[in-house]
């Protein structure tokens, strides 16, 4: 571990506070990260591509996968510095997934977090740019000498970061969600697409912390699972939201699923089946991390924000 100012526990903070000032320092730090000013061996920022890039990233939003890369960091007394860093990249990849999410091709929306979307108010080509671009900043961030890590952390979140992202992660759920909409799915075809599509990342966020913090295989095993747990959670929330919802509330479309005839745990099994299952993910995701005590506290009701969140 590199010899830096470690995190502190702050148990006087509420979760709401806690999430809050995350974003804000994470959207801070995306804002100095997004600048024209050029890096090292960097050649230039091209302004348009750059002004897309900052629209897919800057428009606010809950920031919970920082948050959580943050606050599983911080469990385990990894460096603040670092951890805020990680969280940054993560968001850049996550939304370069949303960028190319909402491109025609794709899902094809008009609003996210009740703006343009990227290709709306720049053009395709533009937000297919923009997309390659943050996606590719992510592991700039990992990799970079201002990332107070060990070689050896930064591979391994490379590596971590790139299976949970590609082929056997996010990109290769978006491909099987794709599929969807022409032959539905089975219920265990179903959890694999949501387990990579929205859940791999999810993971990511909750094991960079161990990694972050340079703890042993036990620690990221356990938070690997707990990132498993929330992350069903997290696809039975929106799918329900999706259903039951609206634009105005969610900044995006709702209804979309249904009128594709995508197949969804929820669409599948019903609303009380789906609302049940979601607060058995939050029990299991609490019981994992009961060993660490009140010090899991805020992790413990992220797990709660995640499956009664109303946006």
């Amino acid at each position: 571990m590199p010899n830096s100012r470690e995190m502190e526990g702050s148990g006087a903070m509420t979760f709401e506070t806690r999430l809050r000032d995350n974003a804000a320092s994470t959207e801070k730090l995306l804002a100095e990260l997004l600048t024209g000013a050029v890096g090292d061996d960097e050649i230039a920022r091209p302004a348009n591509l750059l002004d897309a890039m900052r629209h897919g990233v800057l428009n606010g939003g809950k920031r919970l996968r920082p948050f959580l890369v943050i606050e599983t960091a911080r469990l385990l007394g990894g460096n603040e510095a670092a951890a805020q860093r990680v969280g940054a990249a993560l968001e850049c990849l996550h939304c370069y997934s949303l960028v190319h999410d909402d491109l025609p091709a794709m899902d094809d929306d008009d609003l996210r977090r009740g703006l343009p979307t990227v290709h709306r108010k720049f053009d395709e080509a533009t937000a297919i740019l923009a997309g390659d671009s943050l996606l590719t900043l992510a592991f700039d961030i990992i990799a970079s000498p201002e990332t107070p890590l060990t070689g050896d952390q930064k591979t391994a979140l490379v590596l971590a970061l790139a299976r949970a992202a590609g082929i056997g992660g996010m990109a290769g759920g978006q491909a099987l969600d794709l599929a969807a909409e022409k032959q539905a799915p089975d219920e265990q075809g179903i959890v694999t697409l949501q387990a990579m599509k929205t859940g791999a990342l999810l993971r990511f966020a909750c094991e960079a912390g161990a990694i972050i913090a340079g703890n042993d295989a036990s620690h990221r095993q356990t938070l690997r699972r707990f990132g498993e747990k929330i992350g069903l959670a997290f696809q039975l929330a929106d799918d329900l939201l999706d259903l039951t919802s609206d634009a105005a509330t969610m900044g995006k479309a709702t209804g979309k699923d249904a009128a594709r005839g995508k197949g969804t745990l929820v669409a599948l099994r019903g609303e009380d089946w789906a609302r049940a299952k979601l607060q058995e993910q939050v029990r299991d995701a609490a019981n994992l991390l009961a060993p660490y005590g009140d010090k899991a506290e805020i992790l413990v009701e992220a797990a709660r924000f995640i499956a009664e969140r109303k946006s």
